[in-house]
């Protein structure tokens, strides 16, 4: 089957543009929640080779599609959850949160939006969650690679704004070396203190 049957039917159906989303960061102790969107162009010279799962790519080649997604896709958006808003809505409402801001902010309205995993309500078009989405749709895998570059980026920049924790190496997941410096530190204004190894540690 190949990779973009999904958004190919729902085109033939008559619902594009289709927009593929995901997010980045759910399971970071740090750092926002991060999620993008993307429609892909259906010009054959914009076709976009090597999309995949962002976790099934090195870094390198994240960033290298991350700039052909942003030069040739048809529209691209992303949007944060900050930590803050993280600990007051609970992840899964800051998931649904920034898939929602994320697809609002397409300068292209869709009408078919794909999501990773579960549906999501409040969306301009029609929703459709989808198991494994960012390994079978070419729209949510650009998605996935967008948000994750895009939250990588942010928390180097975090790293230099908070020294001590690490951000730049582990991106805020609960590596051990991000845990040493959390205890050894305590949290920063950028943890997710309703965590529990956050909590934890709290002073």
């Amino acid at each position: 089957m190949a990779r973009s049957v999904y958004e190919e039917l729902v085109k033939q159906a008559g619902l594009g543009p289709v927009a593929g989303v995901d997010e980045a960061g759910r399971g970071a102790c740090a750092g926002p929640l991060v999620a993008a969107a993307v429609i892909l162009a259906d010009e054959p010279d914009r076709q976009i080779d090597g999309l995949n799962d962002s976790k099934a790519l090195t870094a390198r080649v994240r960033q290298r599609l991350f700039d052909q997604i942003l030069e040739r896709a048809a529209a691209v958006a992303w949007a944060t959850v900050s930590a803050a808003e993280c600990d007051a809505g609970g992840i899964q409402w800051a998931n649904i949160t920034a898939l929602r801001r994320a697809v609002w902010r397409l300068p292209v309205a869709p009408q078919f939006i794909l999501t990773d995993g579960f549906p999501v309500d409040g969306l301009p078009g029609i929703g459709l969650g989808m198991w494994k989405a960012d390994q079978v749709a070419e729209s949510v895998e650009a998605a996935s690679i967008v948000a994750k570059v895009t939250r990588d980026r942010l928390m180097v920049a975090l790293d230099e704004q908070y020294p001590g924790y690490g951000f730049a190496r582990h991106k805020g997941y609960s590596t051990a070396q991000h845990q040493a410096s959390l205890t050894a530190l305590g949290p920063s204004a950028v943890h997710r203190l309703t965590y529990a190894n956050v909590a934890a540690v709290r002073r």
